[in-house]
């Protein structure tokens, strides 16, 4: 019998706190798209556990992948010693990204990519006798993680970090895009980042956004072309560009990283979340040669569980399963599906717009929703989403079919048509 009250008294949960805990229920056992609750419910889950589980639950490659390893070593230190599952991971993630990034560093988590991925390019600067360069360049409305580093280039006035914005490094902040994915590109829109590079790039290490989706500073879809101004400012301004692929990588987007919607390529890419399918926790910084080879002597950045070689064996058995299948076709089934699921959302009292982008869906609300109300009506009609602030939103497995995706959509309109109001 699971001890909820000792999870309501002692444990954490995400963004929670413990003097009011926030609603919570238990699960037992996973499979496909569903998780079934202790009380016997099963839902379907709209989520991927955070976007990470793109295969579902209980893969069969992936479940064999992990025991083939655990008999031989569940994990060794990655300091001075390397081993086959490291290798080949790092031989997978080359093949499936731009020839231009050749270097790989592991990490254990999206947040501390994020934190090597900017300490990797600081130490560039260092090295290439650029020491005036102090500080960062992001859009508003960014999310990068919740570490120390990585916080400081998150939102520094609407995110979830504002509280420690006095502890934090300061960096620079631009307008997020305006331009929307499918909408009319206009010069005009690159205006306010272009002028603050060219007022800043002397002090600037890099520049580092989430590629083509801004996920929980609104879940925006925006224009590629942003991409491609960016690469070539901070190419004329010698400004290194770093994207957070954490929550767009491995076909979320419809391409294989969201950076392939535009053609460019950044000196250092973030990978993780769906890295591993979603098995356990892993990350990866992907970089230029000019990077990896100008830092000017040892990278001082080395995680105890680096390339856990569980880890990498599951996250290449991930990949191979993503590329043994028409994985474009699929996940771009699951758009159309969406779209047309979605759609009837638009009309309804309280929604402010609806959009969907590869294997996203978002409604957008006018205002702050009631989370753990919907969570509750959501899991009574058969379901598993999760918003969050005004957005209720949608990035199931890609394995799911038609009618289970029907289901979540139907579910979705009906619990937004009886839960009008905001909280």
């Amino acid at each position: 019998m699971m001890d909820l009250q000792f999870d309501r008294d002692h444990l954490w949960h995400p963004y929670s706190n413990l003097s009011s805990p926030a609603l919570t229920f238990p699960v037992v056992s996973a499979e496909g798209v569903r998780l079934k609750l202790a009380d016997g419910r099963e839902l379907i889950d709209g989520m991927s556990s955070w976007w990470a589980c793109i295969h579902g639950y209980q893969v069969p490659e992936l479940n064999a992948a992990l025991h083939r390893q655990s008999e031989q070593m569940a994990h060794v230190m990655f300091g001075s010693l390397t081993h086959e599952p490291a290798i080949r991971l790092g031989q997978h993630l080359l093949a499936i990204n731009d020839d231009a990034l050749s270097q790989v560093f592991f990490a254990d988590s999206g947040s501390v990519a994020v934190e090597a991925a900017m300490k990797m390019a600081a130490q560039y600067c260092h090295a290439q006798g650029m020491s005036q360069k102090k500080r960062f360049m992001t859009f508003r409305s960014g999310y990068h993680g919740d570490t120390f580093g990585a916080m400081s280039v998150c939102d520094p006035v609407n995110g979830m970090h504002h509280m420690f914005s006095r502890l934090l490094n300061q960096h620079h902040f631009i307008d997020p895009p305006r331009c929307g994915f499918d909408d009319a590109w206009d010069d005009v829109y690159i205006e306010p980042f272009k002028k603050a590079l060219e007022r800043h790039h002397e002090e600037t290490i890099a520049v580092i956004f989430e590629p083509i989706v801004q996920g929980v500073g609104g879940m925006f879809f925006y224009h590629p072309e942003y991409l491609r101004q960016i690469r070539s400012l901070c190419d004329e301004y010698g400004v290194l560009l770093i994207f957070d692929e954490i929550a767009t990588g491995f076909g979320r987007t419809g391409k294989m990283f969201a950076y392939q919607h535009a053609g460019v390529v950044p000196d250092i890419l973030c990978l993780g979340k769906a890295l591993t399918g979603g098995y356990m926790t892993l990350s990866a910084v992907l970089c230029q040669p000019h990077v990896g080879h100008g830092m000017g002597g040892n990278f001082m950045h080395g995680p105890t569980f680096m390339a856990n070689p569980l880890a990498c064996a599951v996250a290449s058995a991930s990949i191979d399963l993503l590329l043994a299948k028409d994985w474009q076709s699929e996940v771009q089934s699951l758009s159309d599906q969406l779209r047309k699921g979605i759609a009837p959302c638009a009309d309804l009292p309280g929604v402010a717009a609806t959009r969907v982008l590869g294997a996203i869906a978002v409604v957008e609300m006018e205002n702050p929703v009631d989370v753990d109300r919907l969570i509750a009506a959501f899991v009574d009609a058969g379901v598993w989403v999760r918003p969050f602030s005004n957005l209720i939103y949608l990035m199931p497995p890609y394995i799911m079919q038609t009618p289970d995706t029907e289901a979540l959509c139907g579910s979705l309109y009906s619990v937004i048509k009886n839960n009008p109001n905001t909280q």
